[in-house]
């Protein structure tokens, strides 16, 4: 990575500022009713392009995730967003509902760990809002490294792991038999599991019931995908050249080590180029067309696809290192601060794997290959599922997410696999 590259990323934003408040003020005026030609094809191809620009060179901030209300059943139930825990890195944030019948049943705690990959959480949105009719939700919020002042200190994958093991205490330590399932989009399923595995070794009684691990990269030899091919050639030591740089002056982590997110962005939309282009070609023609609803849908997605974060240069190269390059979780050489990670040490904690058929980030087998790793956990509390015609995305978001995974996730936690020992009422297979 070339010096003060961060630097030539901001300078270009600010390059093209004039060409911004140009193309505003030209979108403005073209599309005013008080102007004539705005009723036009010329002037509609003109606001069209406006936006498009403006869409193209702007800088996406952090969304919030929005939940006013749920549905149960037939009632609207308000959601109040709290933060109930926080360290420099992460906020937990509890989708507390205040107003429940008063002999309501208590509902069961989910806890979303979100991917630290460089979106925000807000990119399980989709996730989130399935699971809340029917969990006591919580998810794991990290903070952009490039807000944290270098004088915070430190953040790895130890440290993920800690955090990890906090929360499950702070969430089960007054549970009253209501049980804490937790769930691992994507790079969480290592850490996530390895947090069990250590709790388990250490026979803490704050263990969580279930972990469900949805296209995680436990082991990146099975079916491997350009992502994982591309670590295993470059190895360690030229991620660190090429992809860490620091931040410039201006934010309030100025100065530390971390990989941006714009260059894990650029990474992510290379590898569907074309898919990408004809995106903003259709929203092109959506707004020449006056179809405001798929025009709408465009910009909900990318508002979110293209808000980023920086992660701390030491956990995105210690998590290429002992993931995708050395294998350490599936070899057994992972250590926890000294401490090794002995997946076989998991038997009070049922295991559920999901994965796309058509993922190329976590092929086929890389997250069931837990269930060979965690031997000691009974057959009868272990399921898998593949679900057919989703990527990467589908398998957290989306109509298939929604109708198939989501549903049999709910199924795997009601069964007794997810409290004791007993007859399986899920071996799942490819869904048709």
């Amino acid at each position: 990575m070339p010096p003060f590259s961060y630097e030539m990323h901001e300078m270009a934003h600010l390059a093209v500022v004039p060409a911004r408040i140009a193309s505003h003020v030209a979108q403005t005026w073209w599309k005013s009713p008080a102007n004539p030609l705005s009723y036009t094809a010329f002037g509609r191809n003109l606001v069209a392009s406006a936006e498009v620009f403006e869409r193209l060179t702007r800088r996406y901030h952090k969304p919030g995730f929005g939940f006013n209300f749920t549905m149960v059943g037939d009632e609207a139930v308000p959601i109040n967003e709290r933060i109930v825990w926080e360290r420099p890195f992460c906020q937990l944030r509890h989708f507390q509902r205040p107003f429940e019948p008063p002999l309501a049943e208590p509902q069961p705690k989910l806890l979303i760990v979100a991917p630290m990959s460089g979106h925000h959480a807000t990119l399980l949105r989709g996730t989130v809002e399935a699971f809340l009719p029917y969990y006591d939700v919580y998810v794991t919020d990290w903070v952009d490294a490039r807000t944290i002042p270098v004088s915070v200190g430190k953040f790895d994958l130890d440290d993920y792991i800690d955090y990890l093991i906090s929360i499950c205490k702070l969430l089960s330590k007054e549970q009253d038999g209501v049980p804490l399932h937790t769930l691992g989009v994507c790079q969480p399923a290592v850490p996530l599991i390895a947090a069990v595995a250590l709790m388990e070794a250490a026979d803490s009684p704050h263990v969580p019931a279930s972990m469900t691990l949805m296209g995680g990269p436990i082991d990146t030899r099975r079916s491997p995908t350009k992502v994982n091919l591309l670590a295993q050639e470059r190895g360690g030591a030229w991620f660190r050249r090429h992809c860490i740089c620091a931040v410039p002056y201006g934010y309030q982590g100025a100065g530390r080590d971390v990989y941006p997110g714009f260059l894990q962005l650029a990474g992510f939309m290379a590898m569907n180029i074309d898919r990408h282009v004809n995106a903003h070609f259709e929203l092109f023609n959506h707004l020449i067309e006056g179809d405001g609803d798929s025009a709408e849908k465009h910009r909900e997605f990318y508002d979110e696809y293209l808000s980023v974060m920086d992660l701390t240069a030491e956990f995105y190269l210690q998590t290429v290192d002992l993931v995708f390059v050395r294998h350490a979780l599936p070899d057994g050489h992972m250590r926890h601060r000294g401490v090794k990670v002995d997946l076989s040490a998991i038997r009070r904690v049922a295991l559920l794997t999901v994965e796309g058929e058509n993922d190329d980030i976590s092929g086929i087998g890389q997250t069931s290959a837990a269930h060979d790793l965690c031997r000691n956990i009974p057959r009868s509390m272990k399921a898998d599922y593949l679900q057919s015609k989703v990527g990467h995305y589908g398998v957290f978001n989306g109509s298939r997410f929604r109708n198939q995974i989501a549903p049999r996730i709910r199924e795997f936690h009601r069964s007794e696999a997810s409290v004791k020992p007993s007859a399986a009422s899920l071996t799942l297979v490819k869904s048709s």
